[in-house]
């Protein structure tokens, strides 16, 4: 069966508040209530036409940012028109506000959104930095993902995943990559998520950092070797499928053609190694991650082999003139 996909439709602000809050330098400043309410859009919005009293095309499903534009024009209006303008922006629903600068907000505002139940917070970031990290934030948060059944390394950063049938040697070749200066991503139960252009590995808060070897259990990675044997996620750059010696002339010898693996509609790269007695897979799943490197950095060992052998025939076999 395909692997599940699990899509996020909203994000409660309570949730992305405790979660993202101190890298965002927010505190709360309102009383604390709505944060079950629901961020429905993974990017903030400066409501600056909607003060203005233009309403069509507000997102109101977003958070709204409130940065010295503003809260400038805001004092400019008078106390009866502030109240108006605000309180229409509040009664719409929207998942929070943030005010960004640290910039005090005024009483009668908060009165305001206390009054309609949406927290209200500050940060001490700069209106356009707040934006920007938040949005990656929400994408992240908002990012289709899902859960593949293999083990992700680091390889001199190439993010691998390497998969095949339970028994195939997955965990075993991981500690033989994890002795050759590897980092362990995830074992078992590896995460992908596709955010922010690209796909990205990690593993579950429980299991990071362990990984199962038949015959002696549960292992802590760093404990065997050390700190940097670990990371957190890496993206998703290539996927080894470990295959029976049985299967042996099934598998490509010349690597001309790539193949490719869809995690989330994304196309991987994939190579197929077969195991067998004796076969250093650890060392044979190192060179395709090097490979694959040298492939992104536009050089094709397959293709120059092609062209070196076209031009081989092409010396010994020269057209004959009629």
């Amino acid at each position: 069966m395909p692997p599940r996909i699990k899509k996020v439709f909203s994000v409660p602000i309570g949730e992305f508040f405790e979660r993202h809050g101190s890298e965002l330098s927010m505190s709360l400043i309102s009383e604390r209530h709505g944060f079950e309410r629901p961020i429905g859009e993974p990017a903030p919005n400066r409501p600056g036409l909607a003060l203005a009293g233009f309403f069509s095309y507000f997102a109101k499903k977003r958070i709204q940012v409130l940065g010295n534009s503003e809260m400038s024009y805001l004092k400019k209006l008078t106390p009866q028109m502030r109240a108006e303008r605000f309180g229409r922006m509040c009664e719409r629903d929207i998942p929070a506000i943030v005010v960004s600068r640290g910039i005090p907000v005024p009483p009668d505002l908060l009165e305001i959104s206390s009054h309609h139940h949406i927290p209200v917070f500050s940060t001490t970031l700069v209106t356009m930095n707040f934006l920007n990290a938040a949005t990656l934030k929400l994408e992240a948060e908002f990012a289709p993902s899902t859960t593949l059944h293999g083990c992700m390394v680091d390889i001199r950063g190439i993010g691998v995943l390497i998969m095949g049938k339970s028994g195939s040697g997955k965990s075993e070749t991981a500690i033989g990559l994890l002795e050759r200066g590897a980092a362990l991503v995830a074992d078992d139960m590896v995460r992908v998520r596709w955010a922010n252009g690209e796909l990205t590995a990690s593993a579950p808060e429980l299991s990071r950092g362990y990984i199962e070897i038949r015959g002696i259990g549960i292992v802590n990675a760093a404990n065997l070797f050390g700190l940097t044997s670990i990371r957190p996620e890496k993206r998703l750059d290539l996927v080894v499928t470990l295959t029976t010696h049985g299967d042996l002339n099934e598998v490509d010898r010349v690597g001309i053609q790539q193949k490719t693996f869809e995690v989330l509609g994304q196309p991987v790269a994939m190579v197929e190694i077969p195991v067998a007695p004796g076969r250093d897979t650890a060392r044979m799943v190192a060179i395709a991650a090097l490979h694959q490197q040298l492939r992104r950095l536009g050089y094709n060992m397959a293709d120059e082999f092609n062209e070196r052998l076209l031009q081989h025939m092409s010396r010994n076999n020269p057209t004959r003139e009629l």
